[in-house]
């Protein structure tokens, strides 16, 4: 079960444009990442609920049939919570174990590990975990000796922590748990139900991720810009390696090829672009001359960089053009956005000037 339902409101103003799901990550959907892992460690029937912009998820991933994998979405015309979202797919889950996943999560976790501990010590929920070094961010893990858990603390002073083990928004759950879960109204995971199974004495187990486990909620600017950037510097393991590569030997592009250069076919670089970045770049993309890409710096395709623009630490999303001599720095471009010639930007994430309206119908999605 794959939560996709979410609004996205602290992604803003990229979510006007996109549903959180579809959001990229080194050109591909964070959500297809998600898949891509699933599919893995051999789960390949995936359910997903959906709300906001829930034609464009349709659109992109149909039943996922590219993917090798069967995909089943039903939308929420109003939210219920995380929980109350798994509860509106409770007739495809109710027949074995089964795992819930947040649909902003990046990461690189071993679920085959997983869902065998949680099994081995016949746990009714398990929560898979990941030491954090600011507790104040997260919901916090208290376990006894033998892993189970005993409480939870909700983003608690760093004093006052008693653990740094945070919850990863990945559960594996038995169909027993649908007995504890309210068959109508706003029911969620870490707020709701977790507390009360603990409170109930059940056995809800706490795993932490092995040791250099990538995990990283892309929910916030901040971390997505840092989450594309750690893609591209191979700080997480992506199962989509072969699926953003394709066709390098396509691009033309000036100068000497560089290790750190992955540029999509079509693309071309004009031989005075000055490239000191680690670069991906899309299909059919432009660099023009004395353009100047330094740090980490990911086009998506059909970009257009003019002559003189200036890009450090950037994410720009496909079909966008960055004007002449603009300077652009830690931001995120949009898709078919156009960055103003002459412009300076820091920090800053640029959308098209008419962007979608936030709200929208169910678009025929049942």
């Amino acid at each position: 079960m794959l939560l996709a339902a979410g609004v996205g409101s602290r992604l803003e103003p990229l979510t006007t444009q996109v549903p959180k799901p579809l959001v990229p990550i080194a050109n591909v959907p964070v959500m297809e990442h998600m898949m891509r892992l699933l599919k893995a460690h051999g789960i390949t029937e995936v359910y997903a609920n959906l709300h906001y912009l829930p034609h464009k998820i349709t659109e992109y991933f149909g039943d996922a049939e590219k993917l090798g994998m069967k995909l089943t979405c039903r939308y929420e015309e109003q939210l219920s919570g995380d929980a109350g979202g798994v509860r509106s797919m409770k007739e495809h889950l109710i027949d074995g174990t089964f795992i819930v996943v947040m649909g902003d999560l990046l990461t690189d976790a071993d679920l085959t590990s997983i869902i065998r501990e949680h099994k081995d010590k016949k746990a009714l929920a398990s929560i898979a975990l990941k030491r954090v070094d600011d507790v104040t961010r997260f919901g916090i893990v208290v376990q006894n000796q033998d892993g189970f858990i005993t409480g939870f603390q909700e983003k608690p002073a760093v004093e006052d922590a008693l653990s740094d083990l945070a919850s990863t928004g990945i559960y594996i759950l038995e169909p027993e748990v649908f007995s504890h879960i309210p068959e109508t109204g706003e029911f969620g995971f870490g707020r709701q139900l977790f507390p009360q199974l603990v409170a109930k004495g059940l056995p809800v187990l706490g795993i932490e991720m092995a040791k250099g486990t990538y995990w990283s909620d892309v929910g916030a600017i901040p971390q997505y810009l840092e989450a594309n950037f750690d893609a591209i510097e191979g700080t997480v393991k992506l199962e989509t390696e072969e699926f953003v590569s394709e066709s390098i030997s396509g691009a033309q592009h000036g100068g000497k090829p560089a290790s750190d250069r992955l540029l999509g076919a079509g693309t071309t670089v004009h031989e005075t672009a000055k490239i000191d970045a680690i670069l991906m770049t899309g299909k059919n993309c432009e660099i023009a001359a004395n353009a100047k890409l330094s740090g980490r710096v990911i086009l998506g395709d059909n970009c257009i960089v003019e002559e003189g623009a200036s890009l450090t630490d950037c994410l720009v999303w496909a079909d966008s053009k960055i004007g002449r001599n603009s300077e652009l720095n830690n931001t995120v471009v949009a898709g078919n956005t156009t960055v103003e010639p002459n412009s300076r930007h820091d920090r800053a994430a640029l959308v098209p000037q008419k962007a979608e309206p936030k709200k929208l119908a169910s678009n025929g999605v049942k």
